[in-house]
């Protein structure tokens, strides 16, 4: 590979490191062809990302990024997973492929400056979808002012029992 040609490499995933929120480090060894696929497959559709770069030139593009963190662990084969919208879909994805498939190792994570460990990322992958998180939110937002209507139309109809009981007493008497 040509000087230039490095160059651009590290230049565009510099781009892709200071806009992804997350990144996820594992290592492909003893993957055959038609795993690698399938694991591709499963993060494409997930609107992840999934490269395999020569270690130098993930330190490269790391620096002065967010991704910088986990440089240290960029040894051995490795192969980057980036996501730039959902954190917890690529966690979520590798997790249960390294489940079914134990030969891809997930070694660390880069998560807005933080170093993720393989506990970090295991936890991250047990979170619902980013849609079932806003819903939860959501409805916990929504409980509020109805609880709040609900008391204030209890204060009502309780005024109103005792203003029709103190009537019901006037005319028996």
């Amino acid at each position: 590979m040509r000087l230039d040609e490095k160059k651009q490499i590290v230049e565009e995933l510099h781009r892709k490191f200071e806009k992804s929120k997350i990144v996820i480090i594992t290592d492909y060894k003893g993957l055959n062809v038609e795993d690698v696929s399938s694991l591709r497959r499963k993060l494409r559709d997930a609107n992840v990302e999934y490269k395999v770069v020569k270690n130098t030139l993930l330190v490269l593009a790391s620096k002065d990024t967010d991704v910088s963190v986990i440089h240290d662990y960029f040894k051995g084969p490795s192969a980057v997973a980036l996501s730039y919208d959902d954190p917890v879909a690529p966690a979520k994805v590798l997790t249960e492929f390294a489940k079914s498939n134990p030969k891809l190792e997930i070694k660390v994570g880069a998560l807005s400056g933080r170093l993720l460990d393989l506990d970090a990322l295991n936890a991250l992958s047990a979170l619902p979808p980013r849609e079932v998180l806003l819903g939860q939110v959501l409805g916990a937002m929504n409980a509020v002012p109805a609880g709040f209507v609900q008391v204030l139309s209890q204060v009502i109809r309780q005024m109103i029992n005792v203003l029709q009981a103190i009537r019901d007493q006037k005319d028996a008497a």
